[in-house]
């Protein structure tokens, strides 16, 4: 009861907060749901997606383990969850993020099988179809540092200190962009991030990053996806 009441807080009160304060900066978001979301909270979907949020999919629930399918059951998972996403948001997910982001080493190849655009989850490379230049799966790795469960469940990092790790990767990965492209992702989870006393701090990394718009690319996931298929069919 307590860890449910706790997540249902997220859904309920934390993602209307943590949606007003992406609004105020201007900063787009890609929203990682749940198959059975789309049924439960619609309203609180479609605000985000009102608001110019790419849906993309975090699996059919978190109480599951992607990485101890079998394949066939995998390939059923991931063909049913899109197929549901699809239906209410009248398009594929932008994305997959594997629940418990757990993958088989099949996880790449499955998610080309039904064309989902993006696979945002480790350092995968290939597929059994060879090098995926161009072949419709591109997989951009998430930052564990970056992410509010590990840093302020798993390792008890307070919430100013969150914010001052958000601020200090992204100055230093400016800098280091210089002389090559990187990527910085932040994940953020509405019970814990939509907590008030967080959401105080997170504020204020988030007037950092929007400060400095103007010298880097606040994007999402799935258009992240979009440029690197882009770039290589150009090549």
């Amino acid at each position: 009861m307590l860890n449910n009441s706790w997540r249902d807080y997220g859904n309920r009160v934390g993602a209307w907060r943590l949606l007003e304060l992406l609004k105020e900066h201007a900063l787009p978001v890609s929203l990682l749901v749940i198959r059975n979301s789309t049924a439960w909270r619609p309203t609180l979907i479609a605000a985000f997606r009102d608001q110019g949020a790419e849906i993309a999919s975090h699996g059919r629930t978190n109480s599951e383990h992607q990485a101890a399918l079998g394949e066939a059951d995998e390939r059923a998972l991931i063909d049913t969850v899109t197929a549901t996403i699809a239906r209410h948001e009248g398009r594929a997910p932008a994305g997959w993020l594997s629940p418990w982001i757990a993958e088989t080493e099949r996880t790449p190849d499955l998610l080309h099988e039904p064309a989902t655009a993006t696979c945002s989850t480790g350092a995968w490379t290939t597929s059994r179809s060879g090098c995926r230049h161009g072949a419709g799966t591109c997989c951009r790795a998430v930052s564990a540092g970056m992410n509010d469960s590990a840093a302020i469940i798993g390792r008890q990092v307070g919430a100013g200190e969150f914010a001052d790790m958000i601020v200090d990767q992204f100055d230093e990965m400016r800098s280091q962009a210089r002389v090559q492209p990187l990527v910085m992702g932040i994940s953020l989870h509405a019970m814990i991030a939509g907590q008030p006393f967080r959401l105080r701090q997170l504020r204020r990394a988030f007037d950092h990053l929007a400060r400095h718009r103007d010298a880097v690319w606040l994007t999402t996931a799935g258009r992240i996806a979009d440029h690197w298929h882009a770039a290589h069919a150009a090549a």
